[in-house]
């Protein structure tokens, strides 16, 4: 059978090649006109007529068929556009790729195979390390460094000034509000891959902190001087407030927020939605607003549904009552 490319299960074709990686794609399973599928090792399909290539690891194994195909994002060619603008002092690794219309500061240092889109922009003294891509419309402030082998994706900013402002007090309260400088700076460890349109502010004196391995999804903002830990995992729309710590392998769900000065333990989850006002202990499950112990939340909400079956209960007995003192 000749494979003309890969395709979801629902829209492939007979000669598409798709990927099936859990029972809960049954109904899409029995649904596909794919002939042939990726599939995990152990995973049961329930359905006769395919040609199946197990793998212990399908996501690789899929994405290696995304690469035959030429399905994936392509990283610019090395090089460097004519319509760059490079400072002075700029040392550029072997291999580096430097898009149309990206600005190098004084001072920028890019390693082995670094990739720059078009439109990134990268300010005095920022470091790259090696093989990291920046995709278009990235833009780094002052001194930021940015470790090896990362993925920044578009419209991402790295180290704008964190949100302090001190009140200026005069005969009717408050008459402006005094920008508080911050000095610090950002520092993103490797491995680390950041969603697009998501905001790391620079610390107020040291550094804000990304961990090795950790994920950020699109539309994520993090405060000044908040430290994340190795692999963390921040899904889309989430907020941290200033100095607060996610801990290692810490996993916050979309629109979860964190406020200031609290610690999130390693491999807490947070879920979506829900607001931690207090700090979270390692490995803990919470959800909710205000945050609490996911067990707690979800007994809460039950006696929440029941609220008008009480009422209504109440209300008879009530009744009843009033009807025997009468």
């Amino acid at each position: 059978m000749r494979i003309k490319g890969p395709a979801a299960l629902l829209e492939a074709e007979a000669d598409d090649i798709s990927f099936y990686g859990h029972v809960r794609y049954a109904k899409e399973l029995a649904q596909t006109r794919a002939k042939a599928l990726v599939v995990p090792r152990g995973l049961k399909v329930e359905r006769e007529g395919l040609s199946l290539l197990r793998a212990d690891d399908a996501n690789r194994a899929f994405e290696r068929v995304l690469e035959a195909f030429d399905r994936l994002p392509s990283r610019p060619r090395p090089g460097v556009h004519p319509s760059a603008v490079i400072g002075s002092g700029v040392v550029l690794g072997d291999d580096v790729a430097i898009g149309a219309g990206c600005v190098l500061g004084d001072g920028v240092r890019l390693g082995v195979g670094v990739a720059l889109h078009p439109g990134v922009v990268l300010s005095r003294n920022v470091t790259v390390g090696d093989g990291s891509e920046l995709r278009s419309g990235v833009v780094a402030y002052d001194g930021v460094t940015i470790g090896a082998r990362c993925l920044i994706h578009a419209g991402a900013v790295i180290g704008s000034d964190g949100f302090g402002f001190d009140p200026q007090l005069g005969p009717r309260g408050i008459e402006r509000w005094n920008k508080a400088p911050h000095a610090g700076t950002v520092v993103i460890e490797d491995d680390v891959e950041i969603g697009a349109n998501t905001c790391i502010d620079r610390g107020r004196f040291s550094a804000t902190r990304i961990g090795r391995g950790a994920k950020l999804d699109n539309l994520v903002h993090v405060g000044h001087n908040v430290q994340i830990g190795e692999h963390a995992l921040l899904i889309a729309q989430v907020g941290i407030a200033g100095s607060s710590r996610i801990g290692r392998a810490a996993i916050l769900a979309g629109q979860s927020g964190v406020s200031t000065h609290l610690e999130i333990g390693d491999g807490a989850r947070i879920g979506p939605a829900s607001s931690v006002f207090e700090n979270v202990p390692a490995g803990a499950d919470y959800m909710g607003y205000w945050a609490r112990p996911k067990s707690e939340f979800m007994r809460t909400l039950a006696l929440e549904r029941r609220l008008g079956e009480v009422l209504e209960r109440l209300k008879r007995l009530e009744k009843a009552a009033g009807k025997e003192q009468a």
